[in-house]
């Protein structure tokens, strides 16, 4: 359950950047439509539910390392080639977008140029290029529930402080410009956003969950995290309504409602929002360049530095007119993608459910085989691993191995257990002995030979009498 909550964690924190934490988006795409904008939030909520938890379910099942290689997988060469420069056009723009933002979060509570908030941005994406996706997932997952408890705190502020005209509050809301490209349809304007929202994330979901073995956990963690987020942009949209005399005209509404209540609290919120906005942004950033690195990963940081600086410089268009142009197209793009990730999904769901199945047997051999305290695999099991592995769309030595990686490293945080993941280098990913999985003998399908010293085998062909390790 840690794990779904941490992907959840990391889920709303790739969102909430681009999705809601300037205020500016709840107000173009909802809050313009004055009451009907409510109806809007939820239709956009239960749809980033759905195809959120869709998401992490295949991004684990195809153990993602890019997103290109689920849409190559899901769909014909030339879709998932649309998929993957609609993507990739996404990531930039909001990274960029993301920057902006920063910008305008400094100067609107500090009065500081806009180029001081990019720059210091900017440094903290550079530095976060240094971090693999397991680390930069628990630093996105520490970050989220900080607006999470300023978000809440907003509404109880709001709901002491009720206004006694809603009418005048919704004709004002009506004045707002709507995003770019809507119509005047509070429904295509929900849908709109929903897909904004998941085209923004999917990159960055489809590696998170790749790290993610169990696919029913992954998926999980994306309902999680779907729910909390879609509570949110309810719980965000009433405030600023209920706020929209103080707020109106604002580049950054929700900064301004916080900062309406005592200017401490303001200074507090913008550095959260400014933190959230950065979740975005090296969500986007990071994907993108994974995506480019993908056939060469040792240039993941030169392309992960380049785009992030070229994103720098393009920032400086300004947050508002970039967020009122680019989303909607980006809204668009994300609708065509959705359609095909969860067509595939629908047509491979029995598949997806009899692999988690596997690979929760197969964690189950591997804790068995890993933990000093229990007995070692027999032959007759070791069969069963190969069963297993060879029934997978994953390559069966490698399925295993990733198995193993994960076990090792939840035994090595057990405290009660005996197993050190010290003592099994070639089942630590950071280890400088680490070499991945190993190449099994010529007829094999497991390299168990290159196991047997990390079980502590000594007579692994001879399961009637199997030893006790440790």
């Amino acid at each position: 359950m840690s794990h779904s909550i941490k992907v959840a964690l990391a889920f709303v924190g790739l969102l909430v950047g681009a999705g809601f934490a300037s205020g500016q988006e709840t107000i173009q795409y909802f809050l313009s439509f004055g009451y009907w904008g409510f109806a809007g939030t939820i239709v956009a909520g239960l749809a980033i539910v759905v195809v959120g938890t869709i998401l992490f379910q295949q991004g684990s099942y195809y153990l993602a390392d890019d997103h290109s290689a689920v849409f190559t997988s899901v769909s014909r060469p030339i879709v998932a080639g649309f998929m993957d420069i609609a993507t990739m056009f996404t990531l930039f723009s909001i990274g960029f977008v993301m920057v902006a933002g920063a910008g305008s979060n400094l100067e609107q509570q500090f009065g500081f140029p806009t180029w001081v908030g990019a720059v210091i941005m900017t440094l903290a994406l550079i530095a976060s290029g240094f971090l693999d996706v397991d680390k930069l997932t628990g630093v996105i997952s520490a970050i989220t529930p900080l607006l999470i408890i300023a978000v809440i705190g907003a509404l109880m502020v709001t709901i002491v402080n009720m206004p006694s005209d809603f009418g005048a509050l919704n004709e004002l809301s009506l004045q707002n410009s709507s995003a770019a490209g809507v119509g005047n349809s509070w429904f295509l304007s929900a849908l709109n956003y929903a897909a904004l929202c998941i085209l923004v994330g999917v990159s960055m979901i489809l590696v998170i969950a790749g790290s993610e073995l169990n696919p029913g956990k992954a998926g999980l963690g994306g309902l999680i995290g779907g729910i909390v987020f879609a509570i949110m942009l309810v719980i965000l949209a009433f405030v600023i309504f209920a706020n929209m005399e103080g707020v109106f005209g604002a580049d950054l509404p929700l900064l301004k409602v916080f900062d309406n209540m005592h200017p401490a609290v303001g200074v507090a919120i913008s550095l959260i929002i400014y933190l959230m906005i950065y979740n975005t942004a090296v969500g986007m950033f990071y994907g993108m360049a994974r995506r480019l690195s993908a056939s060469k990963p040792q240039r993941f940081r030169p392309i992960y530095f380049t785009v992030v600086l070229i994103g720098f410089a393009l920032s400086f268009i300004g947050f508002a007119d970039l967020l009122s142009w680019v989303y909607p197209v980006i809204g668009y793009l994300g609708m065509a993608v959705i359609v095909v990730m969860v067509y595939a999904w629908a047509t491979h769901r029995d598949e997806i459910k009899e692999e988690t199945q596997r690979r929760e047997r197969l964690t189950a051999l591997a804790g068995q085989a890993l933990d000093p305290g229990e007995d070692d695999l027999t032959s007759t099991q070791r069969a069963e691993v190969e069963k297993l592995a060879t029934s997978s769309h994953i390559d069966d030595n490698e399925l295993w191995h990733t198995v193993q990686e994960g076990v090792a490293a939840d035994l090595d945080a057990d405290s009660e257990c005996d197993f050190e993941l010290t003592d099994a280098p070639a089942l630590d990913p950071s280890s400088e002995h680490y070499d991945g999985a190993p190449s099994p003998s010529s007829g094999s399908t497991i390299a168990w030979e290159a196991y047997d010293s990390i079980y502590g085998s000594e007579s692994p062909e001879s399961p009637e009498s199997p030893e006790k390790k440790g």
